[in-house]
């Protein structure tokens, strides 16, 4: 296969992913934002979404104080936010163009189709129609695009790159959704324990659909602890980082390639600390600590994955 390609199948599942979190981000605040009380500072629910889109300081320059309906449209429609819904969908699509003879037309008409959707919309046509109902369309397209790759696509080469860029954009997202709430939103030891702690945590747990999974496991309150070895360490979990790592690891071992033995040692690393690991360890280091270094070693990661796999001498 040529690198090419392979980058573009990779690039093309990672900005599929990253739309997804983004739509599952926005819609957790948007919803919360409805129920909060008149005299509560909005900030409160979605500087945690900025923050997990990677750019509050481009946010306040733009738009200034923080709000609902211009959060919602930063997140989804600006054009200059690189982790924007809008800019998202618009790099799959491209990446997709290129690889019409590599993916299917199946898959090609669910991405356009999605992309001709979201490509003219404007600000108030979102509100119109219902920012929720944006939010829920463009998590079913993702859903839809990937049960389309999974039941129409060979399953060779190709196939196996978008599996490694889903699962590799995922444990990102996961990560730093769970680092964001963590590190940025508990400075204020009033706030521990509190109602508003409880439900931040339960949007987060929401934002990775694992609300009624927390429930079913541990049958209790919400708590932080807990919280974290759901999303860190459960190999159960779909969205957790033990998840993402056992289907990345799985996966580079089985494309082909001397040339990836570095990339293999790195995910079996990662690998092991999660399979391995236990939560009063994690804690013990620092949560914080333990997810920054977790995404520094997964971007190393992803830099193997680009030396090995997509320069010019892949074929």
């Amino acid at each position: 296969m040529l690198s090419r390609t392979a980058d573009s199948l990779y690039w093309m599942a990672r900005y599929i992913e990253r739309a997804e979190n983004m739509a599952r981000v926005a819609d957790v605040a948007y919803r919360m934002d409805l129920m909060r009380p008149i005299d509560q500072d909005p900030a409160i629910i979605w500087q945690p979404a900025l923050e997990a889109a990677g750019d509050p300081v481009g946010f306040a320059e733009r738009y200034g104080a923080v709000g609902m309906e211009n959060a919602v449209a930063y997140l989804s429609l600006d054009r200059d936010n690189p982790t924007s819904i809008w800019r998202c969908l618009r790099a799959a699509r491209e990446n997709a163009r290129a690889l019409r003879g590599s993916i299917t037309n199946e898959m090609w008409e669910a991405l356009n189709a999605t992309w001709l959707e979201i490509s003219t919309l404007s600000r108030e046509q979102l509100f119109t129609g219902g920012a929720r109902e944006f939010f829920d369309r463009v998590k079913l397209q993702s859903h839809l695009f990937r049960g389309v790759t999974y039941g129409t696509m060979l399953h060779d080469e190709a196939f196996l790159f978008v599996r490694l860029g889903t699962f590799v954009e995922r444990a990102d997202d996961t990560a730093r959704l769970l680092d964001t709430k963590y590190h940025v939103l508990l400075p204020d030891p009033n706030t521990v324990g509190g109602a508003i702690d409880y439900y931040q945590w339960g949007a987060l747990l929401r934002s990775v659909s694992a609300f009624r999974a927390y429930h079913r496991i541990y049958r209790d309150v919400i708590t932080p602890y807990r919280v974290a070895e759901l999303l860190v360490l459960r190999h159960d979990m779909p969205r957790s980082l033990h998840a993402c790592l056992d289907e990345v690891y799985e996966l580079i071992q089985s494309l082909p390639g001397g040339a990836a033995q570095e990339a293999l040692r790195r995910a079996g690393e990662l690998h092991a600390q999660l399979h391995f690991g236990r939560i009063d360890g994690v804690f013990s280091a620092g949560l914080h600590e333990y997810l920054t270094d977790f995404l520094a070693r997964l971007n190393e990661l992803g830099t193997e994955v680009n030396r090995c796999y997509f320069s010019p001498a892949y074929v």
